[in-house]
């Protein structure tokens, strides 16, 4: 699979509904996280080390998502057993998911992606994309802010490997946690109580 073949259910740039969290919000946000222009940069050298080794980043993350029958269960099928399409739906996603965060731009259209995405995760949008059926019907924010940390720990040894000086990859590094953070401060939005976010 290239990164250039159409992802079904991918949606960034297409016209989606206006994230209820605004440009101003975002600034804070990433005011508050300590992301700045640096972290951009430092962050489109990584999508660049990164971009051949995304099916080996995805198997470390689905091995332990496969690990872990409390987060294999938002995959099931009717049978009760994991849902292979899904599964594969949702790793072409992810996958792309990684190239974003790369890249991102910070712009209105990816706020509004980041609330499909958000949305995806919730009793309003999960499993719709993909037609599933059988899989909770939400994933418990408790599990999107835990996961910060694997997604973050996990991707370290892949900017390694491309013999950069350790400066630069703690640089990549941290880009990748501040906006791992500031992507799930976000997604957080559709679960909590009206003026609380």
């Amino acid at each position: 699979m290239t990164a250039n073949q159409p992802i079904p259910g991918y949606d960034l740039g297409a016209e989606l509904a206006r994230s209820p969290v605004s440009e101003a919000d975002l600034r804070l946000l990433k005011e508050s996280v300590l992301f700045g222009p640096e972290d951009a940069l430092a962050l489109r050298q990584a999508g660049e080390i990164l971009e051949d080794q995304i099916e080996d980043v995805l198997d470390v993350w689905y091995g332990f998502v496969g690990a872990n029958a409390h987060l294999l269960e938002h995959f099931r099928n009717t049978a009760g057993e994991p849902d292979s399409a899904y599964l594969g739906a949702v790793r072409r996603r992810f996958g792309q998911w990684i190239r974003d965060t790369c890249r991102a731009d910070y712009d209105q259209r990816w706020l509004d992606y980041q609330q499909e995405i958000a949305l995806r995760h919730t009793a309003a949008k999960k499993n719709r994309t993909d037609g599933v059926r059988g899989a909770t019907s939400q994933v418990p924010l408790r599990y999107m802010i835990a996961l910060i940390y694997p997604i973050t720990a996990t991707i370290k040894p892949f900017l390694s490997k491309r013999g950069h000086p350790p400066e630069e990859i703690d640089k990549m590094h941290q880009a990748w946690f501040k906006s791992v953070v500031l992507q799930v401060a976000l997604w957080s939005q559709p679960y909590a109580r009206e003026g609380a976010f």
